[in-house]
């Protein structure tokens, strides 16, 4: 299917979108290492946009995996005929929003390929020696992402 021009509808998960969400990381190679384990716990942690011709075609994603007081930004994906359109920083806008909702402190994140995207939305390089060890322990940080991907975050705690 292809974008119609009209922006999609946003919104939390739900358990039905698992399989959407699985096909769109696949397809744009991200890891799913912990997807499916989040969404049996709390499916509401990822933001979906739907296509907005009112199917359930989930044609963006973006995780924030709350790890006590901080949070990990993973996932984030949008499918090709729906790119260049702005839909990837609502996504990163939105889960900020959420996160800072939440009282999360910080929001970490690892990277291949957009190391030079996210410093738009506030985002700093880091060690990954530097993240904190709830985040270190997910399964994207352990065991999905290679070391030499990159680490950032973006403080939410007002200065």
């Amino acid at each position: 299917m292809t974008n119609t021009n009209q922006l999609p509808l946003f919104r939390s998960a739900t358990g039905d979108d698992l399989a959407g969400v699985t096909a769109l990381l696949e397809h744009a190679k991200l890891p799913l290492a912990g997807v499916a384990e989040m969404f049996a716990r709390e499916a509401s942690q990822f933001v979906v946009a739907i296509g907005a011709d009112n199917s359930a075609d989930v044609v963006a994603v973006a995780g924030v995996e709350v790890c006590c007081d901080n949070a990990l930004l993973r996932s984030v994906a949008v499918r090709d005929d729906w790119r260049q359109q702005g839909l990837g920083a609502l996504l990163v806008q939105r889960a900020v929003c959420e996160a800072e909702a939440r009282g999360i402190r910080a929001l970490y994140l690892l990277t291949m390929t957009a190391e030079h995207y996210f410093p738009r939305f506030g985002f700093e390089t880091i060690s990954r020696d530097s993240v904190p060890l709830e985040i270190a322990e997910t399964l994207e940080f352990k065991s999905a992402c290679p070391a030499s991907t990159v680490a950032m975050s973006k403080s939410l705690e007002s200065v």
